[in-house]
């Protein structure tokens, strides 16, 4: 239920905005808002959302309430539209408070995210009456509309603001179509696109239809994402480097293989020049991870190198991976060793690649030399090694100092997490009908403290006591430099 009706919201709201001047954001200086002050407001607020008008602003008039003070009551009410909707009634009182653009799109988002669309349009419509809307307002309106399918509403909204003097533009219909399609929302980014274009108010061009690609590729949809990729060349646009490579990289996920390098084919017979470290990166990656097509690799990396286009970790990284895939272990060191500043990326291909053929030890001597030459280890890291050396259900065994459903347990319990341990225990129970998967990150994750620092250092001794020595190293390497928040909050500048 609405706090009073539309028509009375549009004369209130008109009366009090059209007669007054906008302000600037940098007009107006940023005064600091009074937290305790902020938190009372707040408070009453909440308290007194439902209290008729004139109790709820003789409450409030005592405070000093500013644009930045505004603001910061909309970000307490994130998704509660009635305080911020009261409070932006109460503004209206006040004869030195002047909204702007910031203020209102803040609102419109917290009545946005709670799902008043009816309040939502109303103020939509009465922003773009007032001259208050911008680029932001627009992605807000087609975000809100869109995700609660007010498809119509949405097209009828570049309608309304051409009638108040924001003219139909393709830009920023670009912006939409970009916000609308990183929220998930492609289906009916195509739908305002191609409406728009056919009442010949908007034509799209080739940064809309590159957005809705990308829409379409993240969504899995490579059927509609050719669709539009011909329709896109049909209108004679020609699709950048970006769009082509999110459409190979697509098909390279559904296994399509041959698509993806007729398309590669393509672009270095029609457009050499254009290709890149990234075009060039992307090929060799997914070459490598397909069984026997390594050798393809070496011929597009040799092709790289000759254009004289540089190299970069990453590359190498992947090459690296691919030569031990087909077991050249003494090619990938020579390779390794030719690299004049090797990173993370690079030492990933190999631990990654020598943990594919088993051959975990020395997996773990180029984590002790990657550590030496100052390329610091991720959780990544950590998480490979330990499931390269205990595999992906964690060691078992019948000594418990070594079994990890021993040791992960015992530290849920610990931990306080009483209810993950009972789960977990319920499923070595039923190995019969479902195979646990020990969850490395998890584990990290909870021992990541000060005690965490105290156990990996037990534990390292414990596997130093039954001979595995590399694992010793792997846990007490992550007890001595992993960064809690106690650490980082005590830290010496």
């Amino acid at each position: 239920m609405l706090l009073r009706r539309t028509t009375t919201f549009s004369k209130t709201l008109s009366y009090h905005l059209l007669h007054r001047r906008p302000l600037s954001t940098s007009g107006e200086p940023i005064t600091p808002v009074n937290p305790d002050h902020l938190l009372r407001v707040c408070t009453i607020l909440y308290q007194q959302q439902n209290s008729p008008d004139p109790r709820l602003h003789s409450n409030l008039r005592s405070f000093h309430i500013s644009h930045e003070f505004f603001l910061q009551v909309c970000n307490r009410f994130p998704y509660s539209w009635r305080p911020v909707y009261r409070f932006f009634h109460f503004t209206q009182t006040l004869p030195r408070f002047t909204h702007t653009s910031v203020s209102f799109n803040k609102m419109l988002d917290v009545i946005g995210k709670s799902r008043n669309i009816d309040l939502f349009w109303e103020l939509l419509r009465e922003t773009g009456r007032l001259r208050f809307a911008d680029d932001k307002t627009f992605r807000i309106a087609l975000r809100v509309l869109g995700a609660a399918r007010e498809l119509k509403k949405c097209v009828e909204f570049f309608r309304f603001m051409n009638s108040n003097g924001y003219e139909y533009n393709v830009g920023t219909l670009n912006k939409v179509v970009e916000t609308m399609c990183g929220c998930k929302l492609v289906v009916e980014a195509r739908f305002v696109v191609f409406k728009l274009k056919k009442e010949e108010w908007i034509q799209p061009n080739g940064d809309t239809y590159k957005h809705l690609i990308r829409g379409f590729c993240d969504g899995g949809d490579f059927i509609e994402a050719s669709r539009i990729w011909n329709l896109m060349v049909d209108e004679g646009f020609k699709p950048d480097v970006e769009v082509v490579e999110k459409m190979m990289v697509t098909f390279f996920k559904i296994n399509r293989y041959d698509e993806a390098l007729k398309l590669f084919q393509t672009m270095r017979v029609k457009r050499m020049e254009e290709l890149g470290v990234s075009t060039y990166r992307l090929v060799i990656k997914w070459m490598c991870k397909k069984k026997g097509m390594v050798s393809q690799a070496h011929v597009v990396f040799d092709e790289m190198r000759k254009r004289g286009i540089h190299v970069d970790n990453l590359t190498w990284g992947f090459l690296i991976y691919g030569i031990l895939s087909r077991g050249g272990v003494r090619e990938a060191y020579r390779v390794l060793e030719g690299i004049e500043e090797p990173d993370i990326s690079v030492f990933h291909g190999m631990i990654k690649g020598l943990l594919r053929l088993r051959r975990v030890s020395e997996a773990t001597q180029v984590f002790r030399e990657m550590i030496k030459r100052g390329c610091e280890p991720t959780m990544h890291t950590y998480v490979m090694l330990l499931q390269g050396h205990m595999g992906k259900r964690g060691r078992k065994g019948s000594d418990p100092l070594i079994n990890f459903d021993t040791i992960f347990v015992g530290g849920l319990v610990k931990a306080g997490k009483s209810l993950e341990a009972t789960k977990y225990v319920e499923r070595m129970m039923k190995r019969g009908l479902e195979v646990p998967r020990f969850d490395y990150n998890k584990f990290l994750h909870y021992y990541s403290n000060e005690e965490g620092v105290v156990m990996f250092e037990e534990v390292g001794k414990k596997f130093r006591e039954v001979g595995l020595v590399d694992l010793a190293d792997i846990f007490e390497r992550y007890g001595q430099k992993m960064a809690t928040r106690d650490r980082r909050r005590n830290r010496t500048p």
